[in-house]
């Protein structure tokens, strides 16, 4: 699991830019392209396709873009919580399931906390993904942040 914290963001605030499942590319660092191809953004079901740089592909290279189709398979709105799993890719995932939650800190910001389980990529370390998340975390929850204020 990684995680970042927020100073001035309400959890209300983060939890609706994420909610928009739809529209991840707005945030995440190296994500060129995130839009819906079925279903109702941000309601258990739909699907986003995303693509981006962020991974190598199958092939192991970084000059085509890496692409993923994303399940929401959980919303939790009392909880701000959301989890979503990958439904095809080029990325080399056989399996893969993320929840993303975002919790309050009450007049000290928020954090949002990203867990991730997924079957081993040959050539990537769990630790090289965790760094990868963290990084794409942080970077996420900044431009959020400075989108609001």
């Amino acid at each position: 699991m990684v995680s970042s914290s927020l100073t001035k963001a309400t959890a209300n605030q983060i939890w609706l830019l994420f909610i928009d499942f739809f529209n991840f590319h707005k945030w995440f660092p190296n994500l060129s392209t995130c839009y819906g191809v079925q279903g109702t953004n941000g309601e258990v079901g739909c699907i986003r396709y995303c693509a981006g740089s962020s991974l190598p592909n199958e092939d192991g290279g970084v000059d085509k873009a890496s692409w993923s189709k994303e399940r929401l398979v959980a919303v939790d709105p009392k909880q701000m919580s959301m989890s979503y799993e990958m439904v095809d890719c080029n990325v080399g995932f056989k399996s893969y399931l993320s929840t993303i939650k975002v919790v309050s800190n009450g007049a000290n910001g928020c954090v949002v906390n990203w867990s991730f389980s997924i079957n081993p990529i040959e050539g990537l370390t769990y630790v090289y993904l965790v760094e990868k998340y963290q990084n794409g975390l942080d970077q996420a929850t900044k431009k959020m942040e400075d989108a609001l204020f």
